[in-house]
C-alpha cells in the first residue's frame, strides 16, 4: 500500500502520536499556534461554515478561572500545561457566511435561521475541525492532551457568558515531557472496522 505522506510524517501524524499527559516547560509561541491555525483551517465543513473557534489559555488568572471546572484528574496537567486551547462551536457562525460562501448568501438566513440548525450542524462541523487542529498541533512538533473531562456549564459561563458559544474540548499543548505517555491501547483491525457493500 502506497500513502503520499512519507513513514516519519506518518509516524508523527499518527503512528507514534499519543496523548500526552505530562509537559515540559517549555513555551507555546502565538507564532506556533498561528501556524497551526494556518494548515488546519483548511478542513471540510458544511458550507464552509467554519465553526469552530479556539480560546487561548495563556495567563495565570485565566488558567486559574479553566481549573475550577476541570476534572479532579485533568487539573494537574492542566496546571502545567504551556499552553491550554478551550476549543468551542461558535453557535452564531451563520453570521460569517455570506463572506465565507459569498456564492450562496442567503443561506445564513435560510437553512440556518433556527438556533437548533446551527447548534447540531455547528457542533459537528467544529469537532471535525477540532481532531485536524490536534492533527496540526502534532504537524507543528509538539505534543497535545486533548480532554473532555471537565464541566462544559461552567467553562462556558466563565468563558462564554453571552451563549453564543459552547466549549467541545479542552487541550494542553506543548513539548512532552518526563513520562509523558501511556501505553498505546489497542485500536480495532480494518476488518473489525471497515464493511465493503
Amino acid at each position: 500500500m502506497t500513502l503520499a505522506l512519507d513513514r516519519t510524517a506518518q509516524d508523527l501524524l499518527f503512528r507514534e502520536a499519543h496523548t500526552a499527559h505530562t509537559f515540559s516547560d517549555e513555551p507555546v509561541s502565538d507564532e506556533q499556534i498561528q501556524a497551526v491555525y494556518e494548515l488546519v483551517k483548511y478542513a471540510p465543513t458544511a458550507f464552509n461554515q467554519s465553526p469552530l473557534r479556539i480560546t487561548l489559555v495563556r495567563s495565570a488568572e485565566a488558567r486559574d478561572r479553566l481549573l475550577k471546572h476541570m476534572a479532579q484528574g485533568n487539573r494537574p496537567k492542566t496546571s502545567t500545561a504551556p499552553l491550554t486551547a478551550i476549543l468551542s462551536v461558535d453557535l452564531e457562525f451563520h453570521e460569517r457566511l455570506p463572506e465565507l460562501l459569498p456564492h450562496a448568501p442567503d443561506l445564513k438566513d435560510t437553512f440556518f435561521s433556527e438556533a437548533e440548525v446551527r447548534e447540531t450542524s455547528g457542533t459537528f462541523n467544529a469537532s471535525l475541525q477540532a481532531g485536524y487542529f490536534i492533527v496540526g498541533v502534532r504537524a507543528a512538533g509538539l505534543a497535545a492532551g486533548p480532554m473532555s473531562g471537565f464541566d462544559r456549564h461552567g467553562v462556558d459561563k466563565e468563558f462564554f457568558g453571552d451563549g453564543t458559544q459552547k466549549s467541545l474540548l479542552v487541550i494542553n499543548i506543548g513539548k512532552p515531557g518526563e513520562e509523558a505517555y501511556r501505553p498505546r491501547q489497542p485500536r480495532l483491525t480494518y476488518e473489525d472496522a471497515v464493511t465493503t457493500l
